[in-house]
């Protein structure tokens, strides 16, 4: 699953999401949670189905997921039933706290996890492993409005919270899908955000406008120098292998097992979501 963009619209704006289909984000995420008014839930629930035919359109690419509500509020029951049948192809999981609260979700639909809490972010590991699990999310916002953390441009006072969450993903061999950016006509931020995150290790970004989608997708997606790179030291490598080699020099490094499977991570992001 490719993953370098996600894009989030209320499930009760028609008139934003129904522009799905035009726009190239890797996955799409209709929200029930804080994008929709608690006044306007019921409703935006009444017509998932059809909201879900719209915002998919005849797209080839990118998933559509819906965001519902945490375990713990009378909403998530009603928003789970909303979801099965709708056609969506997965839940988006606002604040999740444990493995324990997915395991109750519907089985066999796929969950991204939102890890967005002190709580959240203790129990990482566990959240990402968790069945059907399929990639996780930091929701930075809202884990330093508990934390009662001072946001900075920097985000130093989020670094310890990203890094355990991008860790749990790669623990879990799920994706690990970065915090928004809020300053949407920032985009120098939102770039440097992304690229930050890209070295940390995340597969992508969280978008909350779609001029933010191609700068994510750029990001996330490697340069045509790490592209050629990869293919020479893969080629070098090859040949030394046919001779019986294991390590090799190559342009002045020493590859071997790590660096070569980096080259074909690389390669394989350079053949995109097809």
């Amino acid at each position: 699953m490719f993953a370098r963009s996600l894009l989030f619209a209320p499930a009760n704006r028609p008139d934003l999401f129904s522009k799905f289909p035009r726009l190239e984000a890797d996955l799409f995420v209709l929200d029930l949670e804080d994008g929709t008014p608690p006044a306007e839930r019921a409703e935006a629930r009444a017509r998932l189905a059809s909201s879900v035919e719209s915002a998919r359109g005849d797209r080839a690419r990118g998933s559509l997921f819906v965001r519902i509500n945490p375990i713990a509020t009378p909403d998530c029951r009603e928003d789970l039933e909303a979801v099965r049948g709708s056609g969506a192809d997965g839940i988006v999981l606002a604040k999740a706290e444990s493995g324990d609260e997915i395991a109750t979700l519907v089985s066999g639909i796929p969950v991204i996890a939102g890890i967005e809490s002190i709580g959240g972010v203790l129990k990482a590991t566990e959240i990402a492993s968790a069945p059907s699990v399929v990639a996780v999310y930091f929701g930075a916002e809202d884990f330093a409005a508990e934390m009662g953390a001072r946001r900075t441009r920097e985000g130093l006072e989020v670094l310890y919270a990203r890094s355990r969450v991008v860790l749990a993903a790669k623990t879990s061999r799920v994706r690990a899908l970065d915090q928004v950016v809020v300053d949407f006509r920032d985009d120098e931020r939102f770039r440097q955000d992304a690229l930050f995150a890209r070295n940390l290790g995340y597969d992508g970004k969280m978008c909350i406008h779609p001029r933010q989608l191609a700068l994510a997708n750029e990001a996330f997606a490697p340069t045509a120098e790490e592209i050629d790179y990869a293919r020479r030291l893969l080629s070098a490598f090859e040949e030394a292998r046919a001779r019986g080699e294991a390590t090799i020099d190559f342009e002045g490094r020493m590859v071997d097992g790590p660096l070569v499977k980096s080259a074909r991570s690389i390669l394989r992001l350079a053949e995109g979501p097809g």
